[in-house]
């Protein structure tokens, strides 16, 4: 399930780039930039364009893809190359005394 999930999740990746890179700016020139541009009830563009919907449904889907990965990947079993190593145990004597002075700590006349 995890490798189809990772191929869906770069197609869609890969295809929501080229979809943003496909779509025209808003307001190329300086007096778009600081409020020039005229402003009608759907924007400067008109009524969204089927570009902008195709880019919202991939987007969705990637949104999606990225969850479920997460998803698969936080219930993965994770092994470790430490796990027949050996533990030095420490006496019951040491572990009680105070721990050791670090730095200049020590008392002076």
């Amino acid at each position: 399930m995890t490798p189809i999930l990772i191929i869906i999740h770069v197609a869609f990746c890969v295809a929501l780039i080229l979809i943003v890179l496909l779509q025209k700016g808003k307001g190329a020139g300086m007096g778009a930039a600081f409020g020039g541009s005229s402003q009608t009830v759907f924007g400067s563009a008109g009524a969204t364009s089927f570009l902008h919907k195709v880019t919202t449904v991939v987007a969705i889907v990637f949104m999606l893809s990225s969850l479920g990965l997460s998803f698969f990947m936080g219930k993965r079993v994770t092994t470790s190359i430490m796990e027949d190593v050996s533990q030095p145990s420490i006496p019951a004597a040491e572990r009680s005394e105070a721990p050791a002075q670090t730095g200049d700590t020590q008392k002076r006349p």
